[in-house]
């Protein structure tokens, strides 16, 4: 079987302070078939012009204005040509060099669509905040308020053109809703890898304000409503709880 070719995506939005750690993540992996995209939203800051430091190892850097970061990745998807798709947002980098090796391998040896593992929030000193242990799925499980991180979710390209792209109806949860769409409705096939892929940088949109905070557990609702979650105003509840046990 030849190697898998692994498209990853970077968007970025006036990210001078961490695109280029990001970067740097993607190209010293020892992973030889990389496909790296960068989609800016046209930043006002040195973003663009630290990206074009490594212009060599990018296949794509397009900066122009878009909808926000879903709209950005979509533009990402339909430019990618690899087998198997990841987005690396540009705060966040990989937990070591053999990364892609290791998400190659999960799709090779066990015929799956979708690759998941753990993450690691990092605080502006280098220091772990909390670690996202993601455990294995069972059928039913997003009923209970599970989710994967969603910075170390890798699928095959093909699942956006049969399943759809994320979908700017759901706002700050529409990589939640991709998510439910293809493993919790669509029942697609998924392997856990049990290891820490990515290091996220703390610091969201959707948790900078409680007004923002409210307008994110809206847009929740309503993709647990749209992907048939048995009884969404529960499921809220359970979501945000499940990651107290992230900071012990």
């Amino acid at each position: 079987m030849h190697d898998l070719k692994i498209s990853i995506i970077t968007v970025a939005y006036n990210a001078q302070a961490t695109i280029e750690q990001s970067i740097k993540s993607v190209i010293s992996q020892d992973y030889n078939n990389v496909e790296y995209i960068i989609i800016d939203g046209n930043s006002s800051d040195n973003t663009v012009s630290i990206a074009q430091k490594y212009r060599e190892y990018i296949s794509v850097l397009v900066s122009e204005p878009d909808k926000g970061i879903y709209d950005a990745m979509n533009k990402g998807i339909a430019l990618a040509t690899g087998d198997i798709v990841g987005i690396l947002n540009a705060d966040d980098f990989f937990a070591g060099n053999h990364i892609l090796t290791v998400v190659s391998d999960a799709f090779k040896n066990n015929n799956t669509d979708i690759v998941y593992g753990d993450l690691n929030y990092i605080k502006p000193d280098g220091t772990i905040r909390r670690k996202w242990v993601s455990g294995e799925y069972e059928k039913g499980k997003f009923n209970f308020g599970w989710m994967p991180p969603h910075p170390t979710f890798y699928c095959r390209r093909e699942l956006f053109e049969r399943f759809g792209n994320y979908s700017l109806d759901f706002g700050t949860a529409a990589d939640y809703e991709l998510m439910l769409r293809y493993l919790h409705l669509n029942h697609l096939s998924v392997f856990y890898v049990k290891q820490v892929l990515v290091q996220m940088s703390i610091g969201g949109v959707s948790n900078s304000s409680i007004k923002n905070r409210l307008k994110a557990l809206l847009f929740d609702m309503k993709a647990m409503y749209n992907n048939r979650i048995i009884f969404p105003p529960v499921t809220l509840v359970l979501k945000p709880l499940r990651k107290l046990r992230q900071f012990f």
